[in-house]
């Protein structure tokens, strides 16, 4: 086992792909020379050439839809967008033509690429590089959508995505770049898409948490343990598909569920969470589903008002308790 940074684990998990198919290659805005904007990519270009790591101008909506061409005429392209407030630039290519072609060729057409692109807010960098828009693009059917906590996630779920014959969106937080974890580098470590992952066992509620929110999750459960309070942390890992078995479980058990997601809360992928367990475990539930999202709001450059807007641990404990009140 190593001890690796989620950025490492990223850039090994594109190194070991690219080193088994030659049909990987890379592009996006200084992903080659600079070795991306949070050195995801450092190293790859010296290693592969300027042919499979490909640095482009700043131009989103053409960057996808050149993926999708790509990705029709046989390679396995992986582009990155710098900033997840930049992906509604990308929505022409992903809505009328990623999501939709291999229904409209009967299957003849496949979409191997992955868009990988990290938000969130917690930097201080303001409501233009500060955006969760997991929403927007889980709401498309015919993508699919993953967000890992973990450096072993990060590896084994950018692994899957790169080899899937559908469009995979890879979301990552800016914040998790630098967090440490276990990876076995012995194993492929792939990690199966639409599966969630149980962070912690617990009896009296089930916290559904994606992304950075996890670890405030984990948190949470810390403080909700000081008062008697057993919280069950269910990592969904995957929002498009849902592991809806995983779901049903953690309720069948607790009875109580909170759902925690950085975006916004009006129409946002809590609401849809919620309403999903409705949909499906609503006679297993003792009292409503409670969200902890951000506010309808700007995500404000002041890093103490940042602070204050962006769910967090004690947030969530406040809404477990709700519910179990």
């Amino acid at each position: 086992m190593a001890k690796l940074r989620y950025a490492e684990a990223l850039n090994i998990a594109l190194r070991e792909e690219m080193t088994r198919d030659p049909s990987v290659f890379l592009f996006g805005e200084d992903i080659g020379t600079y070795g991306g904007v949070f050195k995801v990519s450092k190293g790859l270009l010296e290693e592969f050439g300027d042919q499979r790591v490909r640095d482009t101008p700043i131009s989103e909506q053409a960057l996808t839809a050149m993926a999708v061409s790509a990705a029709m005429t046989g390679t396995r392209p992986v582009l990155e967008i710098m900033y997840a407030d930049f992906l509604p630039l990308s929505l022409d290519a992903l809505v009328n033509q990623a999501s939709i072609y291999e229904y409209i060729w009967k299957e003849k057409v496949q979409m191997p690429f992955v868009l990988r692109t990290q938000g969130g807010g917690g930097a201080g960098a303001g409501a233009q590089h500060s955006k969760a828009l997991d929403v927007l693009v889980a709401h498309i059917p015919g993508l699919q959508v993953v967000a890992p906590v973990t450096p072993a996630d990060a590896r084994g779920l950018l692994k899957a995505a790169i080899r899937d014959p559908r469009p995979v969106i890879f979301l990552e937080h800016k914040l998790l770049y630098n967090m440490r974890g276990e990876v076995d580098l012995d194993s492929e470590g792939l990690v199966e898409i639409g599966k969630a992952r149980t962070v912690q066992p617990g009896t009296d509620v089930s916290i559904f948490a994606t992304s950075k929110m996890v670890i405030d999750a984990e948190k949470a459960a810390e403080l909700l343990a000081k008062d008697g309070i057993s919280a069950e942390v269910i990592d969904l890992r995957s929002l498009r598909p849902l592991d809806l078995g995983a779901i049903k479980a953690s309720i069948a058990k607790t009875n109580h569920a909170v759902v925690v997601n950085e975006g916004w809360r009006f129409c946002g992928y809590a609401a849809e969470l919620s309403a999903t367990i409705m949909d499906h475990a609503f006679d297993e539930l003792d009292a409503p589903v409670e969200r902890v999202t951000l506010p309808d709001m700007p995500i404000p450059y002041s890093e103490t008002l940042e602070a204050s807007v962006l769910p967090n641990a004690e947030k969530i404990a406040a809404a477990a308790k709700k519910t179990l009140a």
